[in-house]
């Protein structure tokens, strides 16, 4: 049984042979369906120019059905004459497909699965409707980014209307529930058991180091940070603050030029730090060595992987109340909710943190239970339980259904 995979997450070839992804988190997630097939086949766009080190894929029945690079729907569509050939060729020999929306080559293998008649599967990972308003496009460019947008939601609806759907978190679950089928909510991660860190405090020294992990893009709302750094800085709180992650594109190296104006402008350049994108592996170690974690997202989200990644690392975290993040973040249980936007709330919950320690020891403990209940482990076994018993595919893998 061979499952196909479409998505965007550009990957390659790496000196040892091993296919890798940059973030590691889509790495991860196929690594966790692996042992179900006899054959997982990525049809992922592929680089010639790998930007560094990346994530490794372990498993070894993973293979490589090789698209052109592209970075986004402006670099796809130029190239889908000579995308489709392939995606027909690659279908023929594929079981059943599984497609993380939205991206732009899904909707055409889906076309050609249901053409082949090929049982198929989605999981919807965003919303682009929702971060319409925060896109950094103007003139031309905003136009056909909404034109773009515009199909995309319709062809997920299509597609949803046509599948098995799983959904990133309540609120994606909730939008695209209105289909005649059923959609069924997950939570997208990264953590293994063997992540679930040990930790029952933070903020214990005289520096409080704060973390911020996620892609520099304007729908990440992280130019309110070096405002935040400098309320809490004001408040007598000797803060330090490390952003991890890649800038998107052209935007996203604008909007990382923004941020470090603002924090020149605030007089707090030498506390905000970019480290850049770090492979998945170092990445969870690295979190241990933080106070708090910082997450100042706006609409657009399903359910960012990095709350996660955080929770099993006993990071105490904040957090805005937007999209899908309510589904899995409870306000002064496993961590604290503000409004997006919203500097002043994310210093006073950042400094409350820092000042009340039993409950950033609630919120380490409840954040553990959280995360036990979201492995890679259990999503995966729940997701083809259900894959399974709806498509009546037979697996390598027994299952049993996991609460």
């Amino acid at each position: 049984m061979t499952l196909g995979v479409v998505y965007h997450m550009p990957m390659w070839v790496g000196p040892d042979g091993r296919l890798r992804e940059l973030e590691g988190s889509f790495a991860r997630y196929v690594d966790s369906l692996a042992p179900y097939f006899d054959e997982v086949s990525l049809c992922v766009p592929v680089r010639r120019d790998p930007p560094g080190e990346g994530s490794a894929i372990r498993s070894p029945n993973v293979t490589l059905a090789p698209l052109p690079a592209f970075d986004g729907p402006v670099q796809f569509y130029p190239r889908l004459g000579a995308v489709l050939p392939r995606l027909w060729r690659w279908m023929r020999r594929v079981d059943v497909l599984h497609c993380r929306v939205p991206s732009p080559a899904a909707v055409f293998a889906f076309a050609v699965a249901r053409l082949l008649r090929r049982p198929a599967f989605l999981l919807v990972v965003g919303d682009l409707e929702a971060a319409l308003p925060v896109m950094p496009y103007r003139g031309i460019k905003r136009v056909l980014w909404r034109a773009y947008t515009w199909f995309e939601e319709r062809s997920i609806r299509w597609m949803v209307r046509r599948s098995l759907t799983f959904a990133n978190g309540p609120a994606l679950a909730a939008k695209h529930g209105k289909s005649v089928r059923p959609v069924h909510e997950t939570i997208t991660t990264t953590i293994g058991e063997r992540d679930i860190g040990t930790r029952t405090d933070t903020c214990t020294g005289a520096r409080i180091r704060a973390l911020t992990v996620s892609r520099i893009d304007r729908r990440k709302g992280l130019r309110a940070l070096p405002a935040v750094v400098r309320l809490l800085v004001d408040a007598g709180i000797d803060l330090h603050l490390d952003i991890v992650g890649p800038p998107v594109g052209r935007p996203g190296e604008a909007e990382r030029a923004a941020i470090l104006d603002g924090a020149h402008r605030a007089g707090v350049a030498d506390r905000v730090v970019f480290a850049g994108a770090m492979p998945l592996d170092r990445l969870m170690t690295l979190y241990g060595d933080y106070d708090l974690f910082v997450l100042p997202t706006l609409p657009g989200e399903g359910v960012p992987r990095v709350l996660l990644e955080a929770m099993s690392a006993g990071l105490p975290i904040v957090v805005t109340r937007v999209a899908g993040i309510p589904g899995l973040v409870v306000h002064e249980s496993n961590g604290l909710l503000v409004e997006p936007e919203d500097p002043r709330a994310l210093a006073a919950a950042m400094e409350r943190i820092v000042r009340d320690a039993p409950l950033r020891r609630l919120l380490i403990a409840e954040a553990y239970t959280t995360a036990r209940h979201c492995t890679l482990e259990a999503q995966a076994a729940r997701m083809m339980d259900k894959v399974s018993r709806t498509l009546h595919i037979g697996m390598r893998c027994a299952q049993k259904s996991v609460s």
